[in-house]
């Protein structure tokens, strides 16, 4: 069951339930999905429909911060359990140990490739690429700036 799907299931079932902040944010989210698709003139991968997520969820921490910043610590809260609502359709967020690790075998991986040579600072893009490459492919979820912080942590030593 793609990740459009399961928020169309749960949209039926918000409806019966009559949890109308729950149904708004899923029908937030399921325009986003149609839209995209709308653009693209075909289906969207499973990776397309994690991105678009991800950047929901991006926004609405930009919102907590703006909000909380203000002085309206009521709609900071709206927006936190939206994103929390919305993580529950992403795969499993990997956390520190799991990027650092997944970073350290895409260094080695650069190594072997570079006659080893270990990647610097001027790798951080191709490093950015095989880092994201092996999160999705283990089936995890990270945020960007999370994993490029600790790309760049790791690059700096030598």
């Amino acid at each position: 069951m793609t990740i459009g799907e399961k928020i169309q299931t749960d949209i039926v079932v918000a409806m019966k339930a009559r949890d109308e902040h729950r149904l708004t944010t899923l029908r937030m989210v399921k325009s986003a999905l149609k839209n995209k698709e709308i653009d693209k003139r075909e289906k969207l991968t499973d990776a397309e429909e994690q991105q678009i997520l991800t950047t929901l969820v991006k926004q609405r921490k930009e919102s907590v911060e703006s909000f909380t910043k203000g002085g309206r610590p009521e709609l900071a809260e709206k927006e936190q359990a939206e994103i929390g609502m919305i993580e529950g359709y992403l795969p499993r967020s990997a956390d520190e140990a799991e990027i650092r690790a997944i970073v350290h075998g895409a260094i080695e991986y650069l190594q072997k490739d570079a006659d080893g040579v270990r990647p610097g600072m001027k790798d951080m893009g191709t490093m950015m690429t095989v880092t994201k490459q092996r999160i999705m492919a283990s089936g995890l979820w990270a945020d960007g700036k999370i994993v490029s912080d600790i790309v760049r942590e790791e690059l700096a030593k030598k």
